[in-house]
């Protein structure tokens, strides 16, 4: 697992998610195979291999989504934001505190905004984004005090599973 971000304050050590709340590496790599199985499904019918799932604290699973953009021609339709809606919906409320979101690609900022509107406390991604990622990569959206909440990320989850997914998607496409 890669570093981990609290708010505005990079910790140099990602030992220290074992000891913040609701942050357990057994429980994100479970969850990150989910988010692998969502991946897997969007290849099939042509998206990039981007799977979300949006969990409880307790890890229970509320919502599992996967790129959707060509198959709904919709440029929104990122698996972060359509597993953030399902969510929203089973909680009966858009504001998301004691959820966490864990994603194979690191959010673009579209996605990243959608953690800080939604006011998760964590969010997990495996592969880095050094072209549009927003939670570390280009931008930190999720640590910017400017903006009205910040969460936790936890970068490099299961990035050895997750990489290789997008990097074969896009070589078969060249």
């Amino acid at each position: 697992m890669g570093q981990l971000t609290v708010g505005s304050n990079p910790t140099p050590s990602a030992e220290t998610a074992r000891t913040l709340p609701g942050v357990d590496r057994v429980q994100l790599d479970e969850l990150m195979g989910v988010a692998l199985d969502e991946a897997r499904e969007a290849d099939e019918h042509g998206d990039v291999p981007i799977g979300a799932v949006v969990a409880r604290d307790t890890g229970e699973v509320v919502a599992r989504r996967h790129n959707q953009r060509e198959q709904d021609a919709d440029p929104t339709a990122h698996a972060e934001i359509l597993a953030l809606r399902d969510a929203a919906r089973a909680a009966g409320s858009w504001r998301l505190d004691g959820f966490a979101l864990v994603v194979t690609l690191e959010p673009c900022p579209m996605c990243a905004g959608a953690v800080v509107a939604a006011r998760l406390g964590l969010v997990a991604f495996g592969a880095a984004d050094p072209k549009a990622g927003a939670l570390g990569s280009l931008y930190n959206l999720a640590a910017d005090p400017r903006l009205n909440h910040e969460a936790t990320v936890v970068d490099g989850v299961r990035a050895d599973e997750c990489a290789p997914l997008l990097t074969a998607f896009f070589a078969d496409r060249r």
